[in-house]
């Protein structure tokens, strides 16, 4: 009889599994299935396009929900598209990736409101004989969101259930503006001019530009020459220093009194169809930037204004993109330039490259241990060290923005300028970005030609005579995106050089994070003021 029982407990067991296994299938095979299907107007575009599309999906429409994407921004879905017609429908569904969320299904059901965008992408013969497409730079920074001359649809607001099967149709039939150029005026004025050493490489016309700030009695003393200052950073339009002529702020006022020190400052402007700031250099990827800056663009400054066409006039600052790209080109061009005032440099060396190690890491995504891996931490909160994205997660982000590199993110142009060319013309990446495997073969191409540190170990004895005194550098050490490391790494090895001593400096902020800077826009400049009388030729 016991036996009996166990027999009996067994199949009725067996059956009660069968029957939950079932019933959650049939549950699973009620889901439904969401998708987009998204078109563009004839009347915006008459031809076939190729580009990618972009579907946007945010909780609030505040602002357009093509306008809330970014690296902690709302969900959006890309994918390319080749010759596209018009009326022609790109579909969007559960094996196209996304961010933050990967896979469609993953949405929760609720209301929501949708965008789509369509970038263009424009063909480039270029001169090493690659045939890429990109999308072209319209003077807006490298931002498929507010690209002049890119389409996006009407926001609309639906409702997701995702046990429903549902297809929405969006139409891309608006077309995004020109970029407004801001007037000169007394204090700041503006250049442009098509670069034909890029547009040669590029095979398309490839603009590059400036805006300049000028100091008190710059009209008033037309025979007087001044020192410059060349703020380097992200692509924008606006003044040096963030000076606004119509809320009369702290730099405002200082730059304007008198006794305050007179520079001509300047920003420059030099987008890639990789990404909205060339890093200055230059690279097999991105083309002559560093030659068309120093062969066209500042001549031609320097020929409109009058700016004192000697090294030691010449100054450099800037911080992140702008910290990596003062700390460089006062390196790669020593004599040029008269000193740098670099802030929360870019890595300065690749050990750490927002967490990545490009020396020794196998995988981008994790860091791997004996017995255990951990992901790899991309972005902290400075304030407490909590961790706010992963490695993964920011590639992702950018493999959603962009294929083949053209996300206009930044893991995508370290690659595009350290990187190699790959055989398809489009960069050679350092990892793959749906695994994380790590090639070894790029990292040491980025080691030999861009790490700052390996090139000054190799290059001291010739570069260092040209430096002294010219390398202050400023870093949070709580910095967002590790960059701190990279500066750490730079000044083990400067403050042991001899024959000659490097002579410069080095500043933590205890708690800084990324942005960090003991002093304020005015006082930096009295600070190169007091530099530029002890080194001036005269003294």
């Amino acid at each position: 009889m016991k036996l009996k029982s166990l027999l009996i407990s067994f199949l009725l067991s067996g059956l009660t599994n069968a029957f939950s296994q079932q019933k959650a299938e049939n549950i699973a095979g009620a889901k439904g299935k969401l998708q987009f299907k998204i078109s563009f107007s004839s009347a915006t575009d008459a031809k076939p396009l190729t580009g990618r599309m972009f579907l946007v999906i945010s909780h609030a429409d505040t602002i357009e929900p093509r306008l809330q994407v970014g690296r902690y921004g709302t969900q959006f879905f890309g994918v390319d598209f080749e010759k596209l017609q018009p009326a022609q429908e790109i579909t969007v569904d559960g094996s196209i990736l996304g961010y933050p969320v990967n896979d469609l299904k993953d949405i929760p059901t609720g209301d929501y409101y949708v965008q789509a965008v369509l970038s263009k992408y424009t063909e480039f013969k270029r001169s090493d004989g690659h045939t890429l497409w990109m999308h072209m730079d319209q003077w807006e920074g490298q931002d498929w969101r507010r690209s002049p001359g890119n389409l996006y649809s009407k926001v609309q607001k639906i409702s997701i259930n995702q046990n429903h099967t549902q297809s929405i149709k969006l139409l891309v039939d608006q077309v995004i503006p020109p970029i407004p150029v801001p007037a000169d005026t007394k204090w700041v004025k503006h250049i442009k001019i098509k670069s034909e050493i890029l547009s040669k490489f590029w095979g398309q016309p490839i603009y590059i530009g400036a805006t300049i700030l000028l100091p008190k009695g710059y009209d008033e003393n037309p025979d007087k020459h001044y020192p410059t200052v060349y703020e380097e950073g992200h692509f924008s339009l606006a003044p040096p220093f963030r000076f606004r002529e119509s809320d009369q702020s702290e730099f405002y006022k200082d730059w304007t009194s008198d006794g305050f020190p007179a520079f001509i400052a300047i920003t420059l402007q030099h987008p890639t169809p990789y990404f909205d700031d060339s890093y200055a250099v230059n690279t097999v990827n991105n083309g002559p930037y560093g030659d068309a800056i120093h062969q066209e663009l500042i001549p031609e400054i320097e020929k409109q204004f009058r700016c004192i066409r000697e090294g030691y006039a010449r100054l450099l600052t800037g911080g992140s993109t702008g910290g990596w790209e003062s700390f460089a080109l006062q390196v790669l061009y020593p004599e040029f330039y008269g000193g740098t005032w670099s802030f929360s440099p870019d890595p300065l060396d690749f050990h750490n490259v927002e967490g990545i190690n490009v020396y020794e890491d196998k995988n981008a995504f994790y860091k791997e241990f004996e017995w255990y891996k951990t992901p790899t931490i991309n972005t902290r909160f400075w304030q407490t060290g909590d961790v706010r994205l992963t490695s993964k997660q920011r590639i992702t982000m950018e493999l959603v923005n962009g294929t083949k590199g053209r996300s206009g993110g930044q893991l995508d142009i370290w690659s595009a300028v350290y990187g190699p060319i790959g055989s398809d013309g489009y960069f050679k990446p350092l990892f793959n970005e749906e695994t994380g495997v790590m090639d070894t073969s790029v990292a040491c191409y980025w080691k030999e030609n861009f790490d700052m540190r390996y090139y000054l170990e190799k290059n001291w004895t010739t570069v260092g005579p040209k430096l002294v005194g010219k390398l202050h550098v400023f870093a949070g050490r709580m910095d967002d995106f590790f960059l701190n490391f990279g500066v750490y790494h730079m000044e083990d090895f400067l403050i042991k050089t001899t024959n000659p001593y490097y002579g410069g400096s080095f500043t933590y902020g205890e708690r800084g994070g990324h942005g960090w800077r003991p002093y304020s826009s005015g006082q930096l400049l009295r600070e190169m003021d007091a530099y530029l009388k002890k080194v001036h030729p005269d003294n």
